[in-house]
């Protein structure tokens, strides 16, 4: 769900503009998972900018609240989510934790990592959904460590049927400050595309598993 079309298509601008985001339909990117894409996401350039940062800290906090209330904590996902978490925890005057992937394998072998309470309150940060597994994976840590999860927000989504059904089945809602749909249309409007790519990324969406396969 997006919740400012105007916001998000303001996020789109910044991501393209500092080149977090790279569209290349006619030179494919391939993924680890073996996907070619027209895409490449790196949302944590827009760190290095210091009035891009403070936009997307302030959408992303004002997006918690409309959205799930105050929680009584904010959780990061490794890696990408670990700043965007922290900055918005200090906007929201809130505590912050953070998940790894997995459980260490030393010391006290904590996935969650951070002071808690079970039964608070807690909205995850993410920077990106692809198809959703590793959000998912960190919703589960937190339920599992007792904590309350009322949902997650993201800078951006691909939008992928699969991460909307991954959500669903684990009862999670979820927020992202742009996606993909919003990106292409400012891509055109800024002319970073053009009227002859866009069906190729509408394709890719559609069937990123066998899209220029």
């Amino acid at each position: 769900m997006i919740v400012n079309n105007d916001k998000a298509l303001k996020v789109a601008e910044f991501l393209l503009q500092v080149k977090a985001v790279k569209l290349q339909p006619n030179a494919p990117f391939t993924w680890a998972s073996g996907w070619n894409s027209p895409i490449y996401c790196d949302n944590r350039i827009t760190l290095s900018y210091p009035n891009i940062r403070t936009f997307i800290r302030q959408s992303y906090s004002e997006s918690i609240i409309e959205c799930f209330g105050k929680p009584d904590v904010i959780a990061g996902v490794a890696t990408g989510g670990i700043p965007q978490g922290a900055l918005i925890a200090q906007e929201l005057g809130l505590p912050f934790i953070y998940v790894r992937s997995s459980a260490k394998e030393h010391g006290m072998g904590n996935q969650v990592e951070g002071h808690f309470e079970k039964g608070q309150k807690v909205v995850v940060i993410e920077d990106l959904i692809s198809t959703g597994g590793s959000s998912i994976k960190a919703i589960e840590a937190l339920k599992s460590a007792g904590l309350d999860v009322k949902g997650l927000v993201a800078t951006f989504t691909y939008g992928f049927k699969i991460a909307d059904e991954k959500f669903r089945e684990a009862n999670c809602p979820y927020v992202t400050l742009t996606n993909y749909d919003f990106l292409i249309e400012e891509a055109l409007q800024k002319e970073y595309i053009t009227e002859s790519d866009l069906q190729s990324l509408r394709e890719w969406k559609d069937q990123p598993e066998t899209w220029k396969k």
